[in-house]
């Protein structure tokens, strides 16, 4: 089953200085429903006097316009936290909870389409294309890979149970049903999950191979980009030369621990950074969000597991193809 671009949306978690805003999953029992594939998201007023709602909420987000929230908050689309909607002239409710359906002006369609390789009661197995983030992220709310699965296969309690960067493409899973998710998140926190990536990277003849990094990964000062520190390892990876072409080379990644860009982090520190990569070794000049022409060369080829429910061996692959750049 092939899932398109156009479909609906869905939010994230996210942390705003001082005021909490987290998407209701799991745990949080929304007095709003899910619309158009979204679900709501909510945020936790601080203490202090402000002579509106909107008056908070235009200093809180200075990058939403008024006119996107007086819109808002005109069609119903900010509730109190017992769903009641919340209107144009409401006193500011400090102390407690609001709810809302985050939004992004003219969002870019990703036009690339993700591939359903397996559904159960239990799991949906996708295989994701390069460009489209797994979950709602920054400039990102309508065109992810989630929110398109929850709306083309009408299951509203689709969540994701790991995770993968929006320029990698690959296997992914999710969970139908919120009780069942911790327990296929118990297997990556015990690395017991069998994962296997492809890459076309740089190719360093002083390099021999096969090889083991293992280092200690800690996020940067700008807690995005992930450097390698002196102290215990605390990720690992295998990596194998599958074939060369010239100057680049395609690998077989093996990670045994799953820190935030490990592979990529542990590719460039041996000088073999992953193919167009914007981010490792060195940081890149940032390209238009509508620019797809140069995807980072890196699949996540095979998951493999054991499932906790009936004990069967599950072991999925991506169709995807990674092409020697021009």
């Amino acid at each position: 089953m092939m899932i398109y671009a156009g479909q609906k949306r869905w939010p994230r978690w996210s942390d705003f200085r001082g005021s909490r805003i987290i998407l209701a999953m799991n745990h949080v029992n929304a007095p709003v429903p899910s619309r158009n594939g979204i679900s709501p998201s909510h945020l936790h007023l601080p203490p202090g006097s402000w002579p509106s709602l909107l008056a908070f909420l235009l200093h809180r987000f200075p990058h939403i316009s008024e006119a996107a929230w007086r819109a808002r908050l005109a069609g119903g689309l900010v509730c109190d936290n017992t769903g009641l909607p919340l209107r144009l002239d409401s006193a500011y409710p400090a102390n407690q909870r609001i709810w809302y359906y985050r939004e992004v002006a003219e969002e870019v369609l990703v036009p690339f389409a993700s591939t359903v390789l397996y559904r159960d009661e239990r799991l949906v197995v996708a295989d994701k294309p390069h460009f489209l983030a797994c979950m709602p992220a920054g400039r990102h709310v309508h065109e992810t890979l989630l929110t398109r699965l929850r709306v083309a296969l009408d299951l509203p309690e689709l969540t994701p149970i790991h995770r993968l960067d929006r320029e990698t493409a690959g296997v992914m899973l999710f969970c139908t049903r919120r009780d069942d998710r911790g327990a296929y998140q118990t297997l990556f926190q015990q690395h017991q999950v069998q994962k296997e990536y492809e890459a076309i990277a740089g190719f360093s003849p002083a390099l021999p191979l096969p090889a083991v990094r293992r280092s200690r990964l800690r996020e940067g000062a700008d807690s995005f980009l992930m450097t390698e520190v002196a102290g215990e390892p605390n990720s690992e990876t295998r990596i194998e030369l599958i074939e060369r072409q010239g100057a680049l080379a395609r690998y077989r990644l093996t990670p045994l621990t799953g820190k935030k860009h490990q592979l990529r982090a542990h590719m460039a520190a041996l000088g073999i950074g992953i193919h167009g990569d914007p981010w490792y070794p060195s940081l890149l000049p940032a390209k238009p969000i509508d620019d797809f022409s140069a995807p980072l060369l890196l699949l996540a080829r095979a998951i493999t597991f054991v499932d906790p429910f009936d004990g069967g061996t599950r072991s999925f692959r991506s169709a995807r193809t990674l092409d020697w750049p021009r």
